[in-house]
C-alpha cells in the first residue's frame, strides 16, 4: 500500500470519526468525562482497596468525597450568585447611567447623527433578545449529563480488571506494548487532570485575594469563574476577564479599578502560563501550541465547552497512539513539540557566536 493510499484512508477515518463524535456527543461526552474521572479517582479507590475496603464501597467513598467537596463550593457559589442576581437592577441602573453619560460625551464630539445611527445598529438588540426555551433545554441537557458521569465513573473503575483483560485479549502477542500504551495514556490523563486542578486552585486564590483587596462584593464567584474558564486555554481567560471587567466598571466610580483589574488579570495569566503551569502540570502532554489551538477549536465545534477542555489531553493520547504505528508516526511527530533546529538557524547562531568572540577580542586589543 502506497503512502498516498495510507494518507487517504487516514483522512477518511478522520472524517467519519468527526461525524460519529458530533452525532454521538450526548453519549460520548459523559463517557469520556467518566473515563477521565475514573483515571483521576482510581488512586484513591486503590488506596482504600489496599486497606481491605471492598471495591464497590471504596469507589463509592471516592466519588462521595469529591461530590461533597464540589457541592460545598457549588453551595457557596449559588449564594453569591443569588446575591448578584438581586443586585442586577442596581447594576442595570449604573449601566444606563454610564451609557447615557458616555453617549452624551460622544454626541457632543461626533454630532447627533452618530447617536441615531448607533441606536439603529444591531448592538442595541443584543441585550433585548432572549431565547429562554433554548437556555432551559441546554440546562436540562447539561444536568442530565452531569448525573450520568458519576455512574460511568463507578462502573469504569469497578470493571477495570475486565477492561484490562479485554485489552490483553485484543493485543494477543503485543501485551507489553499494550501495557506501555495504557500506562503512558493514563499518565497523560492523570497528570493533566491533577495538574489543572492545582493550577485552577492557585488561579482562584490569586484572583480572590486581588478581588478582596479592591473590595469586589462577590469575590468568590468571580475568582472561581476565572479559574474554571482558565481551563479553556487562550479563549477562556479572555471571556472571563471581559465579564469581570464589566462588573468592576459598573460597580465602581473610577476608571482606575477596571484598569488595575485588567492589568492584574493579565499579570496572573502571564504568571500562570509561564511559571505555574510548566511547574505544576509539567510537559506530560507534549503537544505544540498549534495543535492545542486546533484541538480547542475542533473540541468546541464537536462537544462545546467539554470538548474545549477534553480535547487537549485526548490529543496527547492520540499522539502516543500514532507514534506506535510505523506508518502513522509522522502524524505523531506533527502533533509533538520537538521542534528541530534547522541548518539556517544553526548557521545563524554560529555567526552570532563568531561575531561576539571577534568583538570581545577587539575590545581586549583596544584596551
Amino acid at each position: 500500500m502506497s503512502n498516498l493510499q495510507k494518507s487517504a484512508y487516514f483522512l477518511i477515518v478522520i472524517v467519519f470519526g468527526a461525524i460519529v463524535l458530533k452525532e454521538g456527543a450526548f453519549i460520548l461526552v459523559p463517557l469520556v468525562w467518566g473515563i477521565f474521572f475514573a483515571f483521576a479517582l482510581n488512586p484513591i479507590s486503590s488506596w482504600l482497596e489496599a486497606r481491605r475496603v471492598p471495591r464497590g464501597v471504596a469507589i463509592f467513598l471516592s466519588i462521595l468525597l469529591v461530590a461533597i467537596f464540589v457541592s460545598s463550593i457549588f453551595y457557596l457559589l449559588i449564594n453569591q450568585m443569588i446575591g448578584l442576581i438581586r443586585d442586577i437592577p442596581e447594576i442595570g441602573q449604573n449601566l444606563e447611567k454610564k451609557l447615557h453619560q458616555y453617549f452624551d460625551e460622544l454626541t457632543f464630539l461626533l454630532g447627533d447623527s452618530w447617536l441615531e445611527s448607533s441606536r439603529d445598529s444591531s448592538l442595541w438588540s443584543i441585550f433585548s433578545t432572549q431565547d429562554v426555551q433554548s437556555t432551559v433545554f441546554e440546562t436540562g441537557k447539561s444536568l442530565t449529563l452531569a448525573a450520568i458521569i458519576p455512574l460511568y465513573t463507578f462502573l469504569l473503575i469497578y470493571y477495570k480488571d475486565f477492561f484490562i483483560e479485554f485489552l490483553f485479549k485484543y493485543a494477543k502477542d503485543g501485551k507489553d506494548e499494550m501495557i506501555s500504551w495504557v500506562e503512558k495514556s493514563g499518565q497523560v490523563i492523570q497528570s493533566y487532570l491533577a495538574g489543572m486542578i492545582r493550577v485552577t486552585g492557585i488561579v482562584a486564590v490569586l484572583s480572590g485575594l486581588f478581588f478582596i483587596s479592591i473590595g469586589v462584593k462577590y469575590f468568590l464567584l468571580f475568582a472561581v469563574f476565572l479559574a474554571l474558564m482558565n481551563l479553556i486555554p487562550y479563549v477562556g481567560v479572555i471571556i472571563s476577564s471581559f465579564f469581570v471587567l464589566v462588573y468592576v466598571f459598573l460597580t465602581t466610580d473610577s476608571l482606575f479599578y477596571p484598569l488595575i483589574t485588567g492589568i492584574t488579570l493579565w499579570g496572573i495569566q502571564l504568571l500562570e502560563n509561564n511559571i505555574i503551569t510548566p511547574l505544576v502540570v509539567g510537559s506530560k502532554v507534549k503537544v505544540n501550541a498549534l495543535a492545542v489551538i486546533l484541538a480547542i477549536l475542533l473540541g468546541g465545534w464537536l462537544w462545546g465547552i467539554s470538548g474545549m477542555i477534553l480535547f487537549i489531553p485526548l490529543v496527547g493520547v492520540l499522539k502516543i497512539t500514532l507514534s506506535r504505528s510505523e506508518g502513522l508516526s509522522p502524524f505523531a511527530y506533527l502533533l509533538g513539540d520537538d521542534v528541530p533546529v534547522t541548518e539556517a538557524n544553526e548557521n545563524f547562531w554560529k555567526i552570532m557566536v563568531r561575531r561576539f568572540r571577534k568583538n570581545s577580542k577587539n575590545i581586549k586589543t583596544d584596551n
